[in-house]
């Protein structure tokens, strides 16, 4: 079952189900309305775009519609009662609701729920009382178990391997948005079933920016050519980033790349079971800040991958969580200045208890392409 519910051979949705309820319970709620895609398929298996799922003490009720029949029988099974709405999820939602016992009070997903389907809890929904939830399932989901594990294994494999294929073929003469091309081809050859957000493809001045769509900007030699990119796999994704020189790289371009490559490395190999996220974030911006470059590293340290590419633990700044055994998280350190280009290198990490795993393997010293 690829639904993300079940990791291997083992059917973990029932302690995912189990660790969900005590915190409803302290949490003093009767039951959770989960409107999150990633949180349903988290807790049900379920990968299909239309759902509501309730969670109570007792019942773990998930409704979809007409198109998904089939796959919500194969993918969910026995884990939750089914039920396809022939006409609107939100009345199927009332029906259900009506015939549980002992709710009263029920929590719903204020980030990811909208305003219109708000009004239908104040309103079809009045005779229960709903009270806003935040990160409840997201932060059961930031520690992974060994079969999530290895699907992000599997997609950092998918994507290395869709990479190597891509680097041989970048030259002076193709536009960003070819190398996008290229590099998505190659992933989907390589086995990744999605992406799990627009590949990157930044050349030249264009790499200073951090999130910068392909274009039709030409690759010339001399450029830095920053690729960001993942795999999805079993739902899971990967998070990856190389910046390459295309022909020989300046002193200035040594320089710079050296010191995120120095950077990257000693944040990998920091991070540890309980550190703090701001912890985590300052030993590569302390080094950066240190040869200079402080000002030209302005966005985080990382984030945690998994369903979503960006999901808990955050490694930045303003983060005093700790970070818990069993999380992966990217670790991106970047220098970028404007008018003349950028590095960033990123990995995925996988924090254990006897301390962190790299679980990229592509080279990370200076590639310069001829």
């Amino acid at each position: 079952m690829s639904g993300g519910g079940v990791s291997g051979s083992i059917d973990t949705r029932p302690t995912r189900l189990a660790a969900l309820r005590d915190v409803l319970a302290r949490a003093d709620l009767d039951g959770l309305l989960v409107t999150s895609l990633a949180n349903v398929r988290y807790l049900t298996g379920f990968s299909g775009s239309s759902a509501l799922l309730v969670i109570t003490a007792k019942d773990c009720v998930l409704l979809t519609d007409f198109r998904y029949a089939t796959q919500v029988e194969e993918e969910v099974g026995g884990a939750a009662t089914i039920r396809i709405e022939s006409t609107n999820l939100w009345t199927g939602l009332w029906a259900q609701l009506g015939i549980l016992t002992g709710v009263e009070r029920i929590g719903f997903e204020s980030m990811h729920l909208l305003h219109r389907d708000f009004a239908r809890l104040l309103e079809q929904g009045a005779r229960w009382s709903w009270r806003p939830t935040t990160d409840v399932v997201e932060t059961l989901r930031a520690v992974k178990d060994a079969g999530e594990l290895a699907h992000i294994e599997r997609a950092v494999a998918v994507a290395e391997t869709a990479l190597r294929c891509t680097v041989p073929m970048l030259r002076a003469g193709l536009t960003e948005t070819a190398v996008a091309g290229i590099l998505e081809r190659h992933l989907r050859d390589a086995g990744s079933e999605a992406f799990p957000f627009p590949s990157i493809v930044a050349s030249g001045p264009r790499s200073a920016l951090p999130h910068a769509r392909a274009g039709d900007r030409v690759l010339e030699l001399g450029d830095f050519v920053l690729l960001d990119f993942g795999a999805v796999t079993a739902g899971y994704c990967s998070d990856i980033t190389r910046t390459f020189v295309l022909g020989r790289a300046s002193d200035e371009q040594r320089e710079v790349y050296d010191i995120v490559r120095e950077a990257n490395s000693r944040a990998s190999g920091a991070l540890r079971v309980g550190m703090t996220g701001m912890a985590a974030d300052a030993v590569a911006r302390d080094y950066i800040h240190d040869r200079g470059f402080g000002e030209a590293f302005g966005h985080s340290l990382g984030h945690g991958i998994g369903l979503e590419v960006h999901e808990a633990p955050r490694l930045a700044r303003v983060v005093e969580s700790p970070l818990a055994a069993g999380t992966v998280v990217t670790i991106e350190p970047g220098i970028y200045r404007a008018g003349w280009g950028g590095v960033r290198i990123e990995d995925d990490v996988f924090l254990a208890d006897a301390g962190p795993r790299v679980l990229t393997g592509f080279p990370r010293d200076l590639h310069e392409l001829s």
